[in-house]
């Protein structure tokens, strides 16, 4: 897979060496039908609580894990409130969301982790919603991402995951767009979960995916998903793929190739967004050319 994208990019990206990629098959629950998700997701409580994959009830936590809660989701609230007005933003390929606004549907988001902060500020106040783990860090994340106008569905790849998919399934019918971290809540980093792919074929609504690139940030290396917080007045790019639509009557194989299509997009477009800004002039022309085709 890393051989496809140093054809393709320019050796000013070949030559970053920090990227990380590693294939991973399509989860087993990928293979599910959509009529199964409905049914299962249809559980009560009772029975939702034997599978984990439909338990989002949320675990048991010291009181003083509990205490650190709200604290920690103001503190992280104040700092995207202080630094997100100072982002200058550049967008291309939001072309792409518009024509799948106006064919009367709407968006299922995929990115990487590292990039929730320019991303939460730039799109707040849409109604759009979250996959969220209900794990500590998902509830004070959950906090943050509900008081800058975005929804949550609680799930993640390794718990209550089908239930939170059912949730955006109604949303999406409901109006509302839906966005994955594609990579948490843990990770491994930069290797796309499967739950975009499910979703789209269960509604008609494609997958977009994108990546954020800034010319001043901290990356924090020490963190599983290498974690990027932009510098105040920091200018970003934000590069948008084209959709990507799921068949409802996908089968396994298809499935398999949507999803090793959405990786490919997200390892590209975050390649290009990394190193936007020691990118020539003339390469930087000749993708916004491509991007705002």
């Amino acid at each position: 897979m890393r051989e496809l994208h140093n054809q393709t990019a320019s050796p000013a990206l070949r030559d970053r060496g920090n990227l990380y990629y590693t294939p991973m098959p399509l989860h087993d629950a990928a293979a599910r039908s959509s009529q199964e998700i409905v049914e299962d997701a249809g559980q009560g409580p009772a029975q939702a609580a034997v599978n984990a994959h439909y338990d989002t009830r949320l675990p048991e936590l010291p009181w003083s894990r509990r205490a650190q809660i709200p604290i920690i989701a103001a503190a992280v609230y104040s700092v995207i409130r202080t630094l997100g007005p100072t982002l200058r933003y550049e967008v291309l390929g939001w072309q792409h969301a518009e024509r799948v606004y106006t064919s009367r549907k709407q968006c299922i988001w995929a990115f990487w982790h590292r990039i929730i902060i320019p991303i939460v500020w730039w799109r707040r106040n849409h109604g759009i919603v979250v996959m969220n783990t209900t794990a500590f860090d998902g509830q004070w994340t959950r906090k943050v991402i509900e008081w800058l106008g975005f929804s949550t569905a609680q799930g993640s790849s390794s718990r209550g995951g089908l239930r939170g998919l059912a949730v955006m399934a109604r949303r999406l019918e409901e109006g509302f767009d839906c966005a994955f971290t594609i990579d948490g809540p843990r990770g491994p980093r930069y290797i796309a979960k499967p739950g975009p792919v499910i979703l789209a074929r269960k509604t008609g609504c494609p997958i977009m995916v994108f990546h954020i690139g800034v010319d001043r940030g901290k990356t924090f290396e020490s963190t599983w998903d290498h974690f990027l917080l932009p510098m105040p007045f920091a200018r970003t790019v934000i590069l948008f793929s084209p959709p990507i639509y799921v068949p409802k009557d996908t089968g396994a194989e298809l499935m398999e190739a949507k999803h090793a299509e959405m990786q490919r997009e997200l390892e590209r477009v975050r390649d290009i967004a990394e190193g936007w800004f020691i990118l020539r002039e003339e390469e930087r022309a000749r993708f916004r050319k491509e991007f705002n085709a």
